[in-house]
């Protein structure tokens, strides 16, 4: 599929660039392979292929929920740059 100079230009106004000349040539030629390639993709046979979200099938990681032993809280608290109450103490970013 060839774009034309006119589809190029209008490409180039949505995404709000200032082509020179040499650059719309460019891009014509460039964008004119893309859809070229993807056009390719509808000859592939998916006739038997399950529509899916991915690529790639997508499982969640699950592991057995322990119950373990934290770290002390002056151990977590020993390198924070301030802490009250046995909590963190950050600036406040949103006001009183």
């Amino acid at each position: 599929m060839s774009l034309s100079r006119d589809e190029v230009e209008r490409i180039a106004h949505l995404a709000r660039l200032a082509l020179t000349e040499a650059q719309i040539i460019e891009y014509q030629v460039q964008l004119s392979a893309v859809l070229d390639y993807a056009e390719m993709l509808n000859e592939l046979d998916i006739g038997d292929v399950e529509p899916t979200a991915h690529a790639i099938a997508q499982q969640n990681v699950v592991r057995e929920d322990k119950i373990e032993p934290s770290l002390p809280i002056e151990e977590v608290l020993q390198n924070t740059a301030a802490h009250r109450q046995r909590q963190f103490y950050i600036q406040s970013v949103l006001g009183e």
